[in-house]
């Protein structure tokens, strides 16, 4: 008689809302069949984790594969995931040479995401912004229908056509036709007029050191981009999101709106939850992401609002950039704005956690749960429950340090802002869809490991 299971992997299950101490989780092909408490099943094979804590495997909401060196950026990027115990990346759109801005584009990268990734990825589509009336409206839905999971617009422009400023008039045609979809529209939130100006005066006056980025980028020019996005949403009916919020008034904001009946939300990036602009002048341009760091204040404040429920998710905004985009000579303005963070994600968090006594089922939640709710890729992806995909992380306790070494990528990518941070914890394990892909050591998933994955439903986001 054949075993019912085809593995049983045992650990302290940490779901979002308690921890199952001496756990297992059933798996039957690449799907959990059974998880549970005490004595386990019988199975083919048993994968012993006891004295670890078990996650579901993360979930990214925000990361940027290709945005540096193109499509090929995938590989390294979801070799980095695999190691850090995120199992699903969701890929911005704004590629080079071009930004994902069909349904021909999108599946283009389907296609060579089966070729290079690690870990699944879902993906996000934009417009161009030249783009209006027909022809924008045939994009959107065609994008939709390729199974898009989100789209990402901006309100700065960092290039004219990989990255473009989408203005007002725009953007609310846009969201009219998003609205439709069901599809959350995240907004990289800055004000492209008040940034540009203040720049320039630096500039003018010989202020080109590292501290001026924090500067030139100062909150008002986050609030401002808010509230533009969602009164725009509030007459739309669209979903929109705040793609990474370093202020805490940006979830109050979204907050208000939907009291108002609008559909707004934001999440909060790793670093804002422990970065600050001190880190700025010590890391110099290896600390230049936009929005930029804010103070150590701000960051409590960051805390509060996730503790109070007001943050959708964290995420990464995993952005590498070459070594050499990033080292300061002299003009912090020079630089690329990004930050390297797969690798980093589950470790940093995780600790942080463990340093504020904070309940590990945080991390479970907002990680992995709602990233995936907020992008439909529930139940799918996201959680230890039965049905979904056997994706799991295994975080051992211990004494650690990050060593920016150890990143899995190009090596003009092994920097990062963690670099020598103390660490409550490591990955030991990774899994994807039952087959384990990270030992704690190396990575045992092959480039095209990873597949594609749609939008799993168009039900609209339920929000707070």
């Amino acid at each position: 008689m054949s075993q019912p299971f085809d593995r049983v992997i045992l650990g302290d299950l940490v779901l979002p809302d308690r921890v199952l101490e001496g756990g297992y989780v059933a798996v039957r092909g690449e799907t959990i069949a059974a998880i549970g408490e005490g004595a386990p099943p019988p199975a083919a094979a048993t994968e012993d984790h006891s004295g670890r804590l078990v996650f579901p495997g993360l979930v990214d909401g925000h990361m940027h594969t290709a945005s540096s060196i193109g499509w090929p950026g995938i590989e390294g990027s979801t070799l980095s995931a695999a190691a850090g115990g995120v199992t699903t990346c969701v890929d911005m759109p704004y590629d080079i040479p071009l930004p994902v801005t069909d349904a021909a584009i999108l599946r283009d990268k389907v296609e060579w995401l089966h070729r290079l990734a690690h870990v699944d990825v879902a993906l996000y589509g934009t417009i161009r912004k030249d783009a209006g009336g027909e022809e924008m409206v045939e994009a959107i839905a065609g994008l939709a229908e390729a199974g898009a999971c989100s789209f990402k617009f901006s309100t700065y422009e960092y290039d004219a056509v990989r990255f473009p400023r989408i203005d007002p008039v725009l953007m609310r045609e846009a969201f009219a036709e998003i609205a439709k979809t069901n599809l959350m529209v995240a907004v990289h939130n800055e004000d492209q007029e008040l940034v540009m100006k203040l720049t320039a005066e630096a500039k003018a006056a010989g202020r080109t050191d590292p501290i001026m980025h924090c500067r030139t980028r100062p909150p008002l020019a986050e609030n401002l981009a808010n509230l533009a996005i969602f009164e725009i949403g509030l007459e739309t009916g669209a979903h929109v999101h705040i793609a990474h919020s370093s202020l805490s008034r940006g979830f109050n904001i979204a907050e208000d709106f939907r009291r108002a009946g609008a559909r707004s939300s934001g999440e909060a990036c790793l670093h804002y939850l422990c970065m600050t602009e001190e880190d700025v002048v010590r890391l110099q341009g290896f600390g230049k992401c936009n929005p930029p760091f804010r103070t150590a204040e701000e960051v409590e404040r960051m805390w509060a609002s996730l503790l109070a429920g007001k943050v959708a998710y964290v995420s990464t905004d995993h952005a590498p950039w070459q070594r050499e985009r990033k080292e300061y000579k002299g003009d912090i303005f020079a630089l690329g704005a990004g930050l390297t963070g797969m690798q980093s994600f589950a470790p940093v968090m995780f600790t942080l956690l463990e340093e504020r006594g904070l309940p590990l089922t945080l991390m479970a939640k907002y990680l992995a749960a709602e990233p995936a709710r907020y992008h439909g890729l529930d139940p799918k992806k996201g959680g230890i429950a039965v049905g979904g995909d056997a994706d799991l992380c295994v975080i051992e306790r211990g004494d650690f340090t990050f060593d920016q070494a150890a990143i899995l990528d190009r090596p003009e990518f092994q920097h990062s802002a963690y670099h020598g941070r103390a660490l409550r914890g490591r990955v030991a394990a990774t899994y994807l869809r039952g087959t384990l892909i990270w030992d704690g050591a190396s990575v045992l998933a092959r480039p095209g490991s990873g597949r594609f994955v749609p939008r799993q439903h168009d039900r609209p986001v339920v929000l707070g």
